[in-house]
C-alpha cells in the first residue's frame, strides 16, 4: 500500500497548481466539516496515486482506467465509484468526452451527519467493498437528477440548502448499494481483511446507542478480540496492515462520533452520555471528549 496520504489540503493545493477551475470556492478550513461539488470534464493529466484523508464519490460518464490498490478498472460505462480513503487510487482519462460530477468531503462532514448513519454499517468506503458500480440507464438517468440537485444546493442561497444536499448524497448512496448488497464474498478476502471486516462490523453493530441501560458492551481491543476468538495481538496486527490506524483510534474515534451525536440529538445529561459509552467515571468522559474536541461535553451540548 502507497505511503502517500494527499489530504484535502493537498488536494486544492494540487487543482490551483494546475490551474484547473473546478470549484466556485477552494476556501477550506481545517477541522471544519466541508462539502464540495464540481462537474467533470477531461484532464489530459493523471491524478495521484494516493491514499486521501478525505471521502470522494464520482459519477463517471466516460472512457478511462482507475488504478486502485493491485487492481486496475476499466470505464467504458457510467459508474458511481465510491473509493475507500485508506486505498490508492487514480483516474486515468481515455475519451475526450467526460461528463458527469465529483464531490468531496471530510471526515467531519461524514461522522457529522445522523442522516450518514446507515451507511457506515455497510460497504461503503470499506477496504474490502468493489469501489465501482455499473449502472443501468434509468439508473444513470437518476443519478444525473441527484447530482444535478447537489450541485443546484452547493450553489444555492436557499436556506435549507444543506439538509437538500445531504438527502441527495444520501439517495446516491442509496442507488449504489441497491447494486451490492453483499458485494464480495468474505472467502475472497486475506485473512487479514477477513478479520478486519468483521471487526468493523461487530464495532458498527452496537450503533447508535438508544438508551443509558443498555451501555457500550464492547470497547476495548481486547474485548473485540475475544468476541471474536482471537489474541489480541492478532486483531491488532490486521486492523493496523488495512486501515494504517491502531484499534484503538478507531474505537476511540467512533465513540467520539456517538458522543457527539448523542450530545446533540438526546436530551440525555453528561454522566449519562458518560456511562453509555462506557466510562464510569463523568470526569473521565469530559477529559476523553475535550481531548478529542477541545472543548468541554457541555460547552458543545449547549452550542448544538
Amino acid at each position: 500500500m502507497s505511503d502517500q496520504l494527499e489530504t484535502i489540503e493537498d488536494y486544492y493545493r494540487r487543482v490551483r497548481k494546475n490551474q484547473i477551475k473546478m470549484f466556485d470556492s477552494e476556501d477550506f478550513e481545517t477541522g471544519k466539516s466541508h462539502f464540495n461539488i464540481s462537474m467533470r470534464r477531461y484532464c489530459s493529466f493523471k491524478s495521484p496515486y494516493n491514499r486521501r484523508d478525505y471521502y470522494k464519490i464520482s459519477f463517471i460518464i466516460g472512457k478511462g482506467t482507475i488504478h486502485y490498490g493491485a487492481h486496475q478498472l476499466y470505464i467504458d460505462r457510467p459508474v458511481l465509484f465510491f473509493p475507500s480513503p485508506s486505498i490508492p487510487y487514480s483516474w486515468e482519462c481515455e475519451s475526450d468526452i467526460q461528463e458527469g460530477y465529483f464531490c468531496l468531503f471530510n471526515q467531519e462532514f461524514f461522522n457529522g451527519n445522523s442522516e450518514f448513519s446507515l451507511f457506515k454499517k455497510t460497504s461503503m468506503f470499506k477496504e474490502w467493498s468493489k469501489p465501482v458500480v455499473f449502472l443501468t440507464e434509468e439508473q444513470t438517468q437518476l443519478a444525473t437528477l441527484y447530482f444535478e440537485q447537489i450541485y443546484k444546493m452547493n450553489n444555492s442561497a436557499y436556506p435549507f440548502c444543506c439538509s437538500s444536499i445531504k438527502s441527495n448524497l444520501a439517495s446516491v448512496m442509496h442507488l449504489a448499494l441497491e447494486n451490492r448488497v453483499e458485494d464480495i464474498n468474505p472467502n475472497e478476502l486475506p485473512a487479514n481483511v477477513r478479520l478486519y471486516k468483521l471487526f468493523d462490523e461487530l464495532l458498527n453493530k452496537q450503533f447508535p446507542l438508544d438508551s443509558p441501560a443498555y451501555p457500550l458492551a464492547l470497547k476495548t481491543p481486547s474485548d473485540f478480540a475475544e468476541h471474536l476468538n482471537v489474541h489480541v495481538n492478532h486483531l491488532n496486527s490486521s486492523v493496523k496492515s488495512v486501515t494504517n490506524l491502531t484499534t484503538t483510534q478507531i474505537i476511540k474515534e467512533k465513540m467520539f462520533e456517538e458522543s457527539k451525536n448523542l450530545l446533540k440529538y438526546t436530551n440525555w445529561d453528561i454522566a449519562q452520555i458518560g456511562y453509555t459509552l462506557g466510562f464510569d467515571q463523568p470526569a473521565h468522559f469530559n477529559n476523553f471528549f475535550k481531548k478529542h474536541a477541545q472543548t468541554s461535553p457541555l460547552k458543545f451540548k449547549n452550542l448544538s
